[in-house]
């Protein structure tokens, strides 16, 4: 089995490859690369796209490199192989973002990538650290994972999705904070897995054996 991480130079990969990398030898999930060859991303089995930064110049990024969404787009939305999604990564599957201008997302999952607004004026934006899951629906993924686990974010912007059922779990920041967004065979996260510790190993183990 081949997981492919896409690499389109918008964020820092080392974390999220070394935590694939680890979770697949233990559990016998084949291979991890890191690529931005719209051939290998084609032939994988399961496909991870990061993001960090900006909403705008992640998608900018991503479509600047020729054929790259098309081979993910032909994977996930045709082939029907599994997809997560990893902070901006997992924001660009709404319908638009609205960080500094309104920017395209890929419409996989209904929705908006909006500010943070929280109710209590000392929560500082970006929300950064530690917070607890709360799980909305029930998943392959949350094997092993429970209300009151923890996961780490950073960010200042997050999903509002059109449907609730596609919010998947989320946490309290002043305001309900999507945490996490899923779909058939996609899935994203707000929080990054690769820096929660178990909980993270955990749901990385449990998507490499995700057969939607």
């Amino acid at each position: 089995m081949l997981t492919a991480i896409v690499d389109y130079e918008s964020g820092n990969l080392h974390s999220a490859q070394k935590a694939f990398e680890r979770v697949a030898s233990e559990t016998g999930a084949g291979t991890v690369v890191v690529t931005s060859d719209p051939d290998i991303v084609r032939r994988a089995d399961r496909v991870v796209l990061p993001g960090d930064g900006a909403y705008p110049a992640c998608y900018r990024e991503l479509f600047e490199h020729t054929g790259l969404f098309e081979a993910i787009d032909e994977v996930v939305t045709k082939g029907g192989r599994p997809f997560m999604g990893i902070c901006i990564g997992m924001q660009m599957l709404a319908t638009r973002g609205l960080e500094y201008e309104p920017t395209p997302g890929f419409d996989w999952i209904g929705g908006e990538v909006v500010r943070i607004t929280p109710q209590d004026p000392a929560l500082k934006v970006p929300h950064m650290g530690w917070n607890d899951l709360v799980i909305d629906h029930a998943h392959p993924v949350f094997d092993g994972i429970e209300t009151g686990d923890h996961a780490y974010f950073v960010h200042s912007y997050h999903f509002k999705v059109a449907d609730s059922a596609h919010r998947l779990a989320h946490c309290d920041y002043g305001e309900d904070i999507t945490a996490i967004v899923g779909r058939d065979n996609m899935i994203g996260t707000q929080f990054h897995p690769e820096k929660s510790q178990a909980v993270g190993l955990r749901l990385i183990a449990n998507f490499l054996s995700w057969a939607p």
